[in-house]
C-alpha cells in the first residue's frame, strides 16, 4: 500500500467517506483497485482518463466495465473545488478563490512569463506558523489541505489557462509549493500530490521545475530526503536566530544551525549538480542593512557554493507593521551578496494590485485559531482600513 493512504480509503465500506481519485498516485491507484479485485493496470487507465483526457465522470471512461463503473460512481469521487472569483492583474497574474467542499476557500496564482508559466498553489487553509510579515499567516488557520485539493489547483488552472494566451499546451512549466500553507505540515497529502505532478501519468511536471517552499520543519525536511528530490526553496528572511525568532516563530524551536544541517543532508541527496534556494524577504530598516548583508553572508558560507539567494520587497498588506524598502537599498544588498560569490536574483513583484504578491495571498475560512481576529482587533484598534483583502 501506498504511503499515507489510509486503509479506510480503500475499503469500499459505504459508511466510508468517497474516495478521492484526483489525489492519488499511481501507486496508491493500484492499491485500490486491487481491494476492489481488479487489476493494477487499471491505475494506468483512470489516470489517463483523470489527468490527460480532463474526464469528469466515470461514465466516460469507455475503457472500464459497466460494473467497475457503477462502482467507483458509488463509491468514489471526482469532485473539485469550485472557483468563486478569477482575478486578473495589469501584469498578467491571474489569482483563483477555489471554494473547498466545507465552504473554506483557498487562493492559487499564475504568473506567466516569457519563457515559463509558474504556478503557486496551497497545501493548508490558512497557515499553522505565523510569519510576522505574511498575510496569509494573520488569517490563522483551519485545516490540511487534502491530496486531492492540492492537485485540483493545478487541474483547474490548466482548464482555466486554455482560453489565453498563455493556454499552449506546456503553459504550466513549474509549480511552486509557496502559497497558503506550509507544506511540510500537510506531510502526506503533499508528498501523495507531488507524485501526481511528477508522474507522466499525471502532469509531467520535471522535479526541478516542482518547488517545495518551507519556513523550516527540521524533521520534515530529513524525512523528505528518503522520500522525493524535488527543488527545496528554504523561507530564512534573516541572517540570526535573535531576529529569525521575531520574524519566524518556528525558528525558536529549530534555529538555524539545525536548518542548515538538514539542508546540508537534502542536498547530498539531490547530487553536487542540484542546489537550494533561500528565500529573503527584505525588510525595510529590519533585515535589509550592510550588516544583515554581512551577517548573511556569514550564516550561508558552508552553503555557497549549493545556494541560489532569492531576494522578495516586502509586499505590503495592511497592518503588517512592515515597509518595502527602496530599490536602492535592494540592490546594494543584492550587489554586496554577489561580491561575496552568491547568486542572487530580486524577485521582481508580479501581481500585488490583485493581492496575488509573494506572502499577500490570505483565502476567506474559519479561523480555529483566533489569530485572525485578533490581527482585526489590531487594526481598528490602531484605526486602519482594511482594504483589498482577497477573497471578500
Amino acid at each position: 500500500m501506498a504511503e499515507g493512504l489510509a486503509l479506510r480509503d480503500l475499503t469500499g465500506d459505504a459508511a466510508a467517506a468517497p474516495v478521492a481519485l484526483l489525489g492519488m498516485s499511481k501507486a496508491s491507484l493500484e492499491a485500490y483497485f486491487a481491494s476492489l479485485g481488479e487489476k493494477p493496470f487499471r491505475a494506468v487507465q483512470v489516470m489517463k482518463w483523470l489527468h490527460h483526457r480532463d474526464a469528469d465522470d466515470f461514465a466516460t471512461m469507455t475503457d472500464l466495465s459497466r460494473a467497475l463503473r457503477a462502482r467507483l460512481e458509488a463509491e468514489a469521487t471526482l469532485a473539485m473545488p469550485e472557483v468563486v472569483k478569477d482575478h486578473q492583474s495589469q501584469d498578467g497574474t491571474r489569482k483563483w478563490l477555489f471554494a473547498l467542499a466545507d465552504g473554506q476557500r483557498i487562493e492559487t496564482v499564475f504568473i506567466p512569463e516569457k519563457d515559463r508559466g509558474t504556478l503557486c498553489i496551497s497545501s493548508q487553509v490558512g497557515c499553522a506558523l505565523d510569519c510576522s510579515f505574511c498575510a496569509t499567516g494573520k488569517q490563522g488557520f483551519n485545516r490540511n489541505l487534502t491530496a486531492a485539493e492540492i492537485v485540483s489547483q493545478v487541474r483547474l488552472a490548466r482548464r482555466a489557462l486554455q482560453d489565453t494566451d498563455f493556454g499552449r499546451p506546456k503553459a504550466i512549466t513549474n509549480v511552486v509549493l509557496m502559497g497558503m500553507g506550509e507544506p511540510l505540515l500537510n506531510f502526506e497529502p503533499v508528498l501523495e500530490a507531488i507524485s501526481v505532478l511528477l508522474d507522466d501519468l499525471g502532469y509531467g511536471i520535471s522535479k526541478r521545475r516542482l518547488t517545495l517552499s518551507t519556513a523550516g520543519v527540521v524533521p520534515a525536511i530529513r524525512a523528505l530526503a528518503g522520500r522525493t528530490d524535488v527543488a527545496l526553496a528554504i523561507s530564512l528572511h534573516a541572517p540570526t536566530d535573535e531576529l529569525r525568532d521575531q520574524l519566524v516563530p518556528i525558528n525558536r524551536r529549530y534555529p538555524i544551525a539545525e536548518l542548515l544541517d538538514a539542508c546540508e543532508a537534502y542536498l547530498e541527496k539531490l547530487g553536487e549538480w542540484r542546489s537550494i534556494t533561500v528565500e529573503y524577504t527584505l525588510l525595510a530598516g529590519v533585515n535589509d542593512r550592510p550588516e544583515d548583508a554581512e551577517a548573511l553572508i556569514t550564516c550561508l558560507a558552508r552553503l555557497r557554493e549549493r545556494v541560489k539567494l532569492n531576494l522578495i520587497p516586502f509586499n505590503p498588506f495592511p497592518g503588517s507593521g512592515y515597509a518595502r524598502p527602496d530599490a536602492r537599498d535592494v540592490r546594494r544588498f543584492q550587489e554586496r551578496m554577489m561580491a561575496a560569490n552568491y547568486a542572487t536574483m530580486v524577485r521582481t513583484t508580479r501581481g500585488d494590485d490583485i493581492d496575488a504578491a509573494c506572502g499577500q495571498l490570505a483565502g476567506a475560512f474559519d479561523d480555529r485559531t483566533k489569530r485572525r481576529t485578533r490581527y482585526l482587533a489590531r487594526l481598528r484598534d490602531h484605526g486602519e482600513i482594511i482594504h483589498g483583502q482577497s477573497g471578500r
